[in-house]
């Protein structure tokens, strides 16, 4: 048995007075997809919410979480449909969480002459026979959980996979009360926007930082203050390739590494974010879950 778990998103949107809003219901976003497939797999359906996942915070997901925690408990396989605004972020999660859980979604909403919603579904319903971490089916690609971003606002091939090494699941952390800013290191980027993040009580810190790893002189010396009080992770603005802390001078990543300062790897910032707050709530070494 698979227990399909809907969360909203544009798979569940309709136009409603010139806008689109989510509407539909796992039972008719099921339906959906039985008119597409044949033989798909005996499915449950929950429906946990009905948003735009623009709206996922960490109290939110730690309810998507604990309602797929609970579903693995007697379903051989979860999927969950979801936004792709923030898909990445909860499939990081997912894989976080640990089991077989697919994560599917839609460019197109279910009144479009020609949904994508249903076919990703069946998709995700028959992958989910498969896997055994956490995986994103989308656009007829099954990808890993981790290191997926998304590619385009548009094109139905939505997510593509940054080719991030596993990790093992970790300790269930409940994320809610975290606080974890991510900064963009732009450059010129001044250094008040990483002291103002400490000084604001941050609990942790991801900097989207330039090429593989790099940011102004300034920002490297704030950086470098943060580090001393909260756990500081670099990530890249770039798509692919991942961080290399390999450059000298106060805002290289070389010089920022001596300072305690952690690579987010091939993870996105968004991803890195959520893998820094569930170290942080869990009490483990970041590096154990970047």
């Amino acid at each position: 048995m698979i227990s399909l778990l809907t969360t909203g998103g544009t798979i569940a949107c309709t136009q409603v007075d010139g806008a689109l809003v989510p509407t539909l219901g796992g039972a008719e976003l099921l339906a959906s997809a039985h008119r597409v497939a044949a033989d798909l797999p005996p499915t449950r359906v929950t429906d946990l919410s009905l948003i735009d996942s623009s709206a996922m915070d960490f109290a939110l997901l730690d309810t998507v979480l604990d309602a797929v925690a609970a579903a693995l408990d007697d379903s051989s396989a979860v999927v969950l449909t979801h936004g792709t605004d923030s898909l990445e972020e909860t499939a990081l999660a997912m894989d976080l969480l640990g089991g077989p859980i697919v994560l599917t979604g839609a460019q197109r909403p279910a009144d479009h002459p020609h949904p994508d919603g249903p076919g990703n579904l069946a998709a995700a319903l028959t992958a989910a026979a498969s896997v055994e971490r956490a995986a994103i089916a989308f656009g007829g690609r099954v990808i890993p959980a981790r290191g997926a971003y998304k590619t385009d606002t548009h094109a139905l091939a939505a997510f593509a996979s940054n080719d991030a090494p596993t990790r093992a699941p970790a300790p269930r952390a409940r994320l809610g009360t975290v606080r974890i800013p991510i900064v963009a290191a732009y450059p010129g980027a001044p250094e008040w926007i990483i002291d103002d993040a400490v000084r604001r009580g941050a609990d942790g810190l991801v900097v989207e930082a330039l090429g593989s790893g790099n940011m102004s002189p300034a920002c490297g010396d704030a950086v470098a203050r943060a580090a001393a009080s909260i756990p500081v992770v670099i990530a890249t603005r770039v798509a692919r390739g991942g961080v290399a802390l390999a450059y000298g001078g106060a805002g290289g990543g070389a010089t920022l590494s001596g300072h305690g300062v952690l690579s987010a790897g091939r993870l996105s910032a968004g991803q890195a974010r959520i893998a820094l707050a569930w170290a942080v709530a869990a009490g483990v070494d970041p590096a154990s879950l970047l």
